[in-house]
């Protein structure tokens, strides 16, 4: 019996294809309908990946760099939802303004910095940097274990980001833009 996963592959199939909405996609989910791990992007529900103990580790050790440094107005959320447009993913890391209790009714609709962390979803990863684009993300980072790099997308726009580089050099740093938070280089991400 065949699966059909590649018949979005088709163009055809591809454009007569209905997207969800994010309000569809929460009824469903309240429903039971959808999985929980799942995000939706642009309108296609995606089952998320299971966490290894090397993403888990990743998360926390960038989550700690991140959050003392942050000054008060700002906070880290780790693996939880934004609600955009056409999608809801559930970044690894998104530092969002405001605090826990502001977002007590609704998900954030931005956030200053979005991580994630790609042990086996590099292509998802990716893709998502034009949700997280289409949202104002003003940086986006790809944190790639296998490789030992860090994808950094800056200047999001409409067509996605205008900025991208890659850190991979072992003295190279990190650093946000836009947010206070000391540097960390690539050493120290990867131990």
């Amino acid at each position: 019996m065949h699966s059909g996963v590649g018949i979005l592959d088709e163009p055809e199939i591809r454009e007569a294809a209905l997207p969800l909405t994010v309000e569809q996609y929460h009824r469903l989910s309240a429903e039971g309908i959808v999985p929980e791990r799942t995000e939706l992007l642009q309108g296609v529900i995606i089952e998320q990946m299971t966490k290894s103990p090397l993403h888990t580790f990743l998360v926390q050790r960038l989550a700690r760099w991140i959050e003392p440094a942050l000054p008060k107005e700002w906070f880290v959320r780790k693996e939880e939802p934004l609600t955009l447009a056409d999608s809801e993913p559930e970044p690894d890391i998104a530092v969002v303004a405001g605090c826990p209790e502001d977002y007590r009714t609704a998900h954030p609709a931005t956030a200053a910095l979005v991580v994630e962390v790609a042990i086996a979803t590099v292509g998802i990863d990716r893709a998502k940097a034009e949700v997280y684009a289409a949202a104002g993300v003003p940086e986006y980072w790809i944190v790639i274990p296998e490789s030992r790099t860090v994808e950094i997308l800056r200047r999001p726009g409409p067509t996605g980001y205008g900025e991208r580089l890659t850190v991979a050099l072992a003295d190279a740093t990190l650093q946000p833009q836009g947010l206070a938070i000391p540097p960390l280089s690539i050493e120290q991400v990867f131990g």
